[in-house]
């Protein structure tokens, strides 16, 4: 389960804030596939990932939710099958009603005016009528671990969601990411406020400086050049 100080300040950080704060600690940067997106454009959620991998029955489901924790957020590995859908409308009422802050699928869902009348955040790579077309053997780490991508998560890591994508983070350190994240949250933040009343990017960045310092000096760098004018833009 995810402390509720750290919950609440990953409330307020989008992916993109935190994706660059796993660059400045050197933490690797985990996105599921891009394709993995909410029902609605709106949907965000965050938590501890409770794993499950899913072979044709919704019984697994029924399983992981026994032993999951209020907060948690329900990360399914379909294979990224695209010919089925493994998750609809009762599984999702289920894991509202056990306190579980949302659903993550590598896979397909269906059902979804019913999901959206639900309204518990839930990533998916898309949606089909159909739903499991065949029964797979249970993978031996089925409530264990879950392969989203090129990446294998368990519940040793905790899962952003929102418009932009999905985010997995390790536990191990994330005070420290959270901390990056809220620094580089405020200075773009400062920055935007400050191009609205007309000033611009290159004129915050003394981006002539640093034009004038990089044909002088071929390997001087603009993150560097960000560095010593005390910028947080990650590019």
């Amino acid at each position: 389960m995810l402390e509720g100080a750290a919950l609440k300040r990953l409330q307020a950080l989008t992916t993109p804030h935190l994706a660059d704060a796993c660059l400045r600690v050197a933490t690797t940067v985990r996105c599921a596939p891009f394709a993995i997106k909410g029902v609605t454009p709106s949907m965000r959620c965050q938590g501890s990932v409770r794993p499950v991998r899913h072979a044709g029955s919704v019984d697994v489901f029924l399983e992981a939710l026994e032993g999951a924790s209020v907060g948690d957020v329900l990360v399914v590995d379909n294979e990224g099958l695209v010919d089925e859908a493994c998750v609809g409308d009762l599984i999702a009422l289920e894991t509202k009603q056990a306190g579980s802050s949302g659903i993550v699928i590598w896979g397909l869902h269906r059902d979804t005016p019913e999901l959206c009348d639900i309204g518990l955040p839930l990533f998916s790579v898309g949606s089909l009528p159909a739903g499991p077309l065949r029964v797979r053997a249970r993978h031996p780490d089925a409530l264990i671990s879950a392969q989203i991508g090129e990446w294998c998560v368990s519940s040793e890591d905790v899962v952003v969601a929102d418009a932009d994508g999905v985010l997995f983070l390790p536990k191990q350190g994330l005070c420290e990411v959270i901390e990056i994240a809220e620094q580089i949250r405020d200075t773009e933040r400062r920055q935007a406020e400050l191009m609205t009343k007309g000033l611009s990017l290159r004129e915050q960045t003394h981006f002539n400086e640093y034009l004038k310092r990089s044909k002088e000096n071929p390997s001087y760098g603009f993150r560097e050049h960000l560095r010593s004018v005390s910028g947080a833009i990650e590019t």
